[in-house]
């Protein structure tokens, strides 16, 4: 009997380790083109608002919940912003990020489920052989409750996403939304995000200009 727990014990750590590996490696390819300098340049500044809406669909644990998501652009987040954020980082990690995207403007919003909606601090656009790539970061609305009792969750306060978005084929646009998230830097000196629960995926993207 002490060998089967064993044996399950272990079984549930490699899932765990499994799913971290996941979590990392989502996390570390959406920072790196987030405040990483990108091998392929953004179309920069538009002229006008756009609206993406989307279907997030829950991984792992929330299997089988879904929600919509709309993301609102006024325009895209210049290299000086960019800049600021990879500083600020390097100077506060997490705390400086989270300070330093405060203190910029809005150039965007997005509507989740149970949120009135908020501003986006940081809006990334990248050109894609198949067409662009919409990446944000931005701080959490944390909750009342979790301010409050000064729950674990508080420290995972930011809120981060990509939408790939194809021109030729629009059913194989898609994305991903780490809704309460954190960054760290891991045992290996990476980036990544650690999540307070699993990503989100994201589907049935409708692109509104």
């Amino acid at each position: 009997m002490g060998e089967m727990h064993c044996v399950k014990g272990r079984q549930g750590n490699r899932m765990l380790t499994n799913l971290k590996i996941m979590r990392a490696a989502s996390g570390i390819s959406l920072m790196i083109g987030l405040l990483m300098v990108a091998s392929i340049p953004g179309f920069g500044q538009r002229g006008s608002t756009e609206t993406l809406d989307a279907t997030a669909f829950g991984t792992s644990t929330q299997l089988g919940r879904n929600f919509g998501v709309k993301v609102i652009i006024y325009e895209f987040s210049g290299p000086e912003d960019r800049d600021i954020l990879v500083q600020s980082f390097q100077q506060g990690q997490n705390d400086g990020l989270v300070n330093a995207l405060e203190k910029m403007k809005s150039v965007g919003r997005i509507t989740i489920p149970g949120m009135l909606g908020f501003d986006l601090s940081y809006i990334r656009e990248i050109a894609t052989p198949a067409g662009r790539t919409i990446r944000f970061v931005t701080n959490r609305k944390i909750a009342f409750v979790e301010s409050y009792w000064s729950t674990q969750s508080k420290s995972f306060n930011l809120t981060a996403g990509e939408i790939n978005l194809n021109d030729s084929d629009k059913s194989k646009s898609d994305g991903v939304l780490f809704p309460a998230a954190q960054l760290i830097i891991n045992k290996e000196g990476e980036l990544q995000f650690e999540l307070n629960q699993n990503a989100w995926r994201l589907t049935n993207v409708i692109e509104w200009k």
